[in-house]
This record gives structure tokens, C-alpha cells and sequence, in this order.
């Protein structure tokens, strides 16, 4: 606040903002704290609002609010731990598919679950499903 920066203020109060709802809505007081993987996930569905924001503004061709969009986005990224590849994905699901002996195409939703499972806060979805269709 005191730096005069009213981007990563706008972000920060976003992120008070979800922060407070998500207790809320826990039926908590917004005086309590969220533990760090609620925390996570609060920061990790702001993200993911950010870029579904961005492609909608690419689509109907407002560039000032796609840098905007993007800038908040690279703030709250800050907070995030961080992703892994997509090879170290795929090297993940090679090894989760060996083990749970799947070769037929149609179970590819049960490899999926799993690695969900296992990766969770770690991975992001669509690289995970793009780590599993790779397999098939």
C-alpha cells in the first residue's frame, strides 16, 4: 500500500476477499485462519478465475484487460508452489500405469483419478490429462 503499486494492492485484497468467503462459507468466523492447503486452493481457484478471465478476454478482443488479468495472475502465482512438468508427469503416469496394469484405452479415467490423487496441489489438471492421453 505505502509503495503506491494498485495492481498487486487489487490482488491482495482479491485474495483477502476469497480468503474470507472460503471461512464463511466453512460456517467460521473471519477472524479464524485457513490452513495451508485451504489457503492453497483459495489462491489456486483465483488462478484459475485469472486465466479463464484472460481467454475470455482475448476472445472478445480487450488486449488492456488481458494485461491487466495477466499481471494480477503472475502475483498470485507468486503464492503458489510451484507446478511440475509435463515430463515429470508423464515419467508419474508411466510408472502409476505400469503398476496399476492398465492397458485398455477405456480405463484411462482410473489412471487419471489416481494420479489426481497422487499429485494433488502438485500438478495441474490439464497437464496430468495431457501427461495421460500421451500414454494411449
Amino acid at each position: 500500500m505505502m509503495a503506491k503499486d494498485a495492481l498487486r494492492l487489487a490482488a491482495f485484497r482479491a485474495m483477502s476477499a476469497a480468503f474470507t468467503n472460503e471461512l464463511v462459507a466453512k460456517n467460521k468466523k473471519p477472524q479464524d485462519m485457513l490452513t495451508d492447503e485451504e489457503a492453497i486452493a483459495v489462491i489456486t481457484k483465483l488462478a484459475k478465475q485469472r486465466k479463464d478471465s484472460i481467454e475470455q478476454f482475448k476472445k472478445g478482443g480487450r488486449e488492456d484487460l488481458v494485461k491487466e488479468e495477466e499481471a494480477e495472475l503472475s502475483i498470485l502465482e507468486t503464492y503458489l508452489p510451484k507446478m511440475m512438468s509435463k515430463a515429470e508427469v508423464e515419467k508419474i503416469a508411466k510408472a502409476k500405469k505400469t503398476e496399476l496394469a492398465i492397458t485398455d484405452p477405456s480405463k484411462k479415467g482410473l489412471l487419471m483419478s489416481a494420479l489426481m490423487k497422487d499429485l494433488k496441489g502438485k500438478a495441474d489438471g490439464s497437464t496430468v490429462k495431457e501427461a495421460v492421453d500421451s500414454l494411449f
